[in-house]
Parts: structure tokens; C-alpha cells; sequence
């Protein structure tokens, strides 16, 4: 039965990398016609819509996923993703999406590394070293030194690192409170938060381009839908492995809608950072 749940979560894993590299194919479209800000201020309407939904059905209803004796924390979570998502989506119009995936990818030895400040957890040496392999191939991937190096490079590097940070966040929060709550929180601080300051770029869309934002905001909604049902059925530790597919996704859209390419030293650099993702996240099982 748990292997059949298994095998259960990875295919909801591989729906839902699909679903968010087509997200960030829709998100790297919209946002190099538009403001930035506005069309993430819109899929986080859509978002709380549908956090407020899925909270209002469980037990004890808005109020039980609303309370907390963290309020700050969560906040400043939920806040922290709305400011990674707006830098991430930035990068996709100064780099594409593969060369700032190629660098976000990093974000899970960043997890490891901070782990131990953050959370007060033991890294090993083992962890230790496939964290530095890691950054040999992001180092690889940005090539500092080769030729007049680009400052851009360094805004998928800000996000992971932000990214990582909200992860640990999340982990933090959860000594305290439900997933249900993180979730309330994130959703509805991320709308308030995001639409203070996108509501300020509002520029008038294109009828076709609702049709487009329409589906970014479906894609978000589905994306998470199916991320929660993944880890109703499996352990995150079996599925989070994974989760890498969405760069081969995002790669394929990449390429085949924005005409993108993929140069040697990048493919290099992700396959040296994935492995040694992979590596941090079998430490971590094991450990567990």
C-alpha cells in the first residue's frame, strides 16, 4: 500500500512540475508585455481565492487556519515569497527561463547549508561537501572571470537564496502551527502584501492576454493543488527528488517557444548542481 502511494505521489510530483514550468512560461510572457508587479499582484488574487477555499473546507474553518502565535513570522514568510516570486519572474525576462532555472536550482543546498544557523540542525561533512560540489557548478553555469561578467546573473542567485529562506521559514513555523495555517497565511499576506504595491503599476491588458493570465492563474491553483495532494499520499522525501524535472520542462519551453539556447557550460553546471541536490536530499532521508 505505501509503495502504491509512492508510486502515486511521483506521478502528482511530475503534474505538478509540468504545470508550474508551464506557469513560468505564461509568467515570463505576460510579465515582458506588462508590469511585473501587476500580473503577480492578479495570480495572487486568484491564489488567496483559492487558499480562502480550501481552508474554509477543513476543520474549524478560516478562523482554526487563520490562528497563530506567530503572526510576525508568518508574515514575514508570506512576504518573502511574494518579494522570490517578483525577483524570479524579473530574471526570466533578463536571463530566459533556462539560465534562471539553471541557477535556482541551487536552492536545496542552500536549504542544507542554512539549515544549521536557521534551525540549529547538524550538517556533516558529507552535506558539507556536496554543498560546495554544488557551487562549483553554479559557479560553472555563471561563469565569473570568462568575460565581462553580467550582473543580472546574480538576481536567480538572490531568489534561491530567498527561496531557501522561506523554506526554512516554513519548517521553522511548522513547530508551532498547522501546514493549513502556513498555507492561509501565505496566500492571504502574499495578496494583501503584493496588491499594495502592484495596484500602483495597473496597466490596461490586451483582450487576449486575460485569456493568457486566465490560465497563469489556473496553472497557480492547479500547481498547488496537486502539490498538496502529493504529500497527502508519500513522504516529501520520496518525491522531492522529483521535483528537478520541472528544469527539463521549463528547458523544452525554453527552447521550443522563446527560442532560447542552452550553452555548454550551463548544462554542465546543472547537471554538477542537480547531482549534488539529489546527494543533500538522500543525506537527509537517510538521516531521518
Amino acid at each position: 500500500m505505501i509503495e502504491q502511494n509512492t508510486k502515486l505521489g511521483i506521478w502528482l510530483m511530475l503534474a505538478t512540475t509540468l504545470v508550474f514550468a508551464v506557469q513560468d512560461g505564461l509568467s515570463r510572457y505576460l510579465a515582458g508585455e506588462y508590469n511585473v508587479y501587476m500580473v503577480i499582484m492578479i495570480r495572487f488574487w486568484f491564489f488567496g481565492l483559492f487558499v480562502v477555499v480550501i481552508s474554509a473546507r477543513k476543520a474549524g474553518g478560516l478562523r482554526a487556519a487563520a490562528r497563530t502565535s506567530q503572526p510576525l513570522l508568518q508574515g514575514f514568510r508570506a512576504l518573502l515569497l511574494v518579494t522570490e516570486i517578483c525577483v524570479i519572474v524579473a530574471a526570466f525576462i533578463v536571463l530566459g527561463l533556462v539560465e534562471t532555472h539553471a541557477v535556482f536550482a541551487c536552492y536545496p543546498l542552500l536549504i542544507a547549508a542554512l539549515s544549521g544557523p536557521v534551525l540549529g540542525e547538524h550538517v556533516g561533512w558529507r552535506r558539507w561537501t556536496a554543498i560546495g560540489i554544488g557551487f562549483v557548478g553554479v559557479l560553472i553555469i555563471l561563469q565569473p572571470g570568462i568575460s565581462v561578467f553580467e550582473p543580472a546573473a546574480i538576481v536567480p542567485l538572490i531568489g534561491a537564496l530567498m527561496f531557501a529562506l522561506y523554506g526554512l521559514l516554513t519548517r521553522y513555523a511548522a513547530r508551532r502551527d498547522t501546514a493549513a495555517t502556513s498555507f492561509f497565511w501565505t496566500g492571504i499576506v502574499g495578496a494583501l502584501g503584493m496588491t499594495s504595491v502592484g495596484i500602483w503599476f495597473w496597466e490596461p491588458m490586451a483582450s487576449h492576454d486575460w485569456a493568457w493570465m486566465s490560465l497563469l492563474c489556473l496553472t497557480g491553483v492547479l500547481g498547488h493543488f496537486t502539490l498538496i495532494k502529493c504529500y497527502e499520499v508519500a513522504e516529501a522525501s520520496a518525491v522531492q527528488p522529483f521535483a528537478y524535472l520541472q528544469l527539463v520542462f521549463v528547458t523544452i519551453i525554453g527552447v521550443t517557444v522563446f527560442g532560447e539556447t542552452v550553452r555548454t557550460n550551463v548544462a554542465i553546471g546543472v547537471v554538477i548542481v542537480v547531482g549534488a541536490g539529489l546527494f543533500t536530499l538522500w543525506r537527509q532521508r537517510k538521516l531521518a
